[in-house]
């Protein structure tokens, strides 16, 4: 082969590969047309011609594009760091929060039935405080004089009252010192109440900075992905004697786009078809059922398929191997199987949760708020403000975050505290 065609094969070989390998990590959004902001900011088509026109300009504008490029992966992936420690100080707040709800919630059982036993110990205590003073009612004294030949009986009588008194003392204290637990108990419940509200907007808070780092890192990497490619066919044009690279550019993202939608709407169709199947399949309600389908009258659904893995409770969890509340549970259909919105909600989170993975919150009204963590990765099918009806698919199963196999880890939170989904949903006539 001459050398001229090896060389001119190569020179084709090399435009192509850098239009591909800049598309392929790309995404739908990032092959829309470039901005009026990002072809102020980038170089345009005919600034790279006009480089060619001499050595230094040519030059000059290579070290500029290369520049660009390595200043778009530095933004890039500085907003993605941020991003996951949003989402991580997000999961510690919530999980500071849970837990501390919990022990609340524990101090209060323990401070009701320390109220209970206090009653009881009060109510007798009283009991024997009108047994003695029935039985003071009468002059014993008199008694004795008037009935001498009794006297034994009587002076029965006092040591049997002596008795009485000193068991009523004994009660009395009891019930002084059960009092006092209960209200010592009452007092830190209270307290621990107290603390809870600063615990739940520091959690609330958190969540909505994580919500706002991972919007700046998709809009970080969407930057990225706008302009890349095109400044990778432009470092093309400048140190090649290519012939068409512009058009060869705009023919490649013309195919890219074509092949993403083809991919959407084969993405779609089959979501649609799995929430046919549960439909057909009775709503999926059952244990182990298949999720989502028509809501049952309540208007509710199971969320996914599969069986649970893992009930509310403390646990020694299974990824960090420490004892900590798992505030949900877990249901183990297979990667990338559906998930669906358990209640008609808004969208209020839709991004990296730190230890949840990739997670999707959603506001079902009054008070109540059902949370989908560990999805897969580009398996966020909603985003925030968004209003979805129950048995929507609004995400795929992945297993993100701290997960060891592929599930999705379902709350159930009411004013904001996570209750067991179990019973809570089985109210609503969805067993999970």
């Amino acid at each position: 082969m001459p050398h001229t065609l090896r060389f001119a094969l190569h020179r084709r070989r090399t435009l192509a590969a850098a239009v591909a390998v800049a598309l392929a990590g790309g995404t739908l959004a990032a092959l829309a047309p470039v901005t009026s902001a990002s072809a102020e900011s980038y170089p345009s088509w005919s600034d790279v011609q006009q480089a060619k026109a001499s050595q230094a300009a040519q030059q000059a504008k290579v070290t500029e594009i290369k520049g660009l490029i390595a200043d778009l992966g530095t933004k890039a992936s500085a907003a993605q760091q941020q991003a996951d420690a949003a989402g991580a100080a997000y999961q510690t707040a919530q999980t500071k929060y849970d837990e501390a709800t919990l022990a609340q919630q524990t101090l209060q059982a323990q401070a009701d039935e320390a109220e209970k036993t206090a009653k009881r110990s009060e109510a007798q205590a009283g009991a024997l405080a009108a047994q003695l003073g029935r039985a003071s009612s009468q002059d014993v004294t008199t008694d004795i004089l008037t009935h001498p030949s009794g006297s034994g009986d009587l002076l029965y009588e006092l040591g049997a009252m002596s008795k009485l008194t000193e068991q009523a003392d004994g009660i009395y204290a009891d019930a002084s010192q059960d009092r006092g637990v209960a209200q010592g108990l009452a007092d830190k419940a209270q307290s621990a109440k107290q603390a809870l509200g600063a615990l739940a907007q520091q959690a609330q808070s958190s969540m909505q900075a994580a919500q706002r780092a991972a919007d700046d890192a998709q809009s970080a990497v969407q930057a990225q992905n706008d302009n890349e490619a095109r400044l990778q066919a432009q470092l093309v044009l400048l140190t090649t004697n290519e012939q068409g690279v512009e058009a060869d550019y705009e023919k490649g993202v013309a195919a890219e786009k074509a092949r993403q939608a083809a991919a959407a709407a084969a993405a779609a169709k089959a979501a649609q078809e799995a929430a046919q199947a549960a439909g057909n399949q009775g709503g999926g309600n059952g244990s182990g059922g298949s999720g989502g389908g028509a809501p049952s009258s309540s208007g509710w659904v199971r969320p996914a398929g599969g069986y649970q893995t893992s009930p509310f409770g403390m646990r020694v969890d299974p990824y960090t191997h420490r004892e900590a509340l798992h505030a949900g549970v877990d249901l183990a259909p297979a990667c990338s199987a559906p998930i669906y919105a358990a209640h008609a909600g808004r969208v209020t989170f839709a991004a990296n949760g730190g230890g949840y993975g990739n997670e999707v919150i959603l506001d079902n009204g009054g008070g109540i708020s059902t949370a989908y963590g560990h999805i897969v990765n580009g398996g966020i099918l909603v985003s925030v403000g968004q209003q979805v009806q129950a048995g929507q698919q609004i995400a795929m199963v992945g297993s993100t975050g701290w997960s060891t196999g592929c599930h999705l880890h379902f709350e159930t939170r009411v004013n904001g505290s996570a209750v067991d989904p179990v019973p809570f949903m089985a109210a609503r006539g969805i067993s999970v």
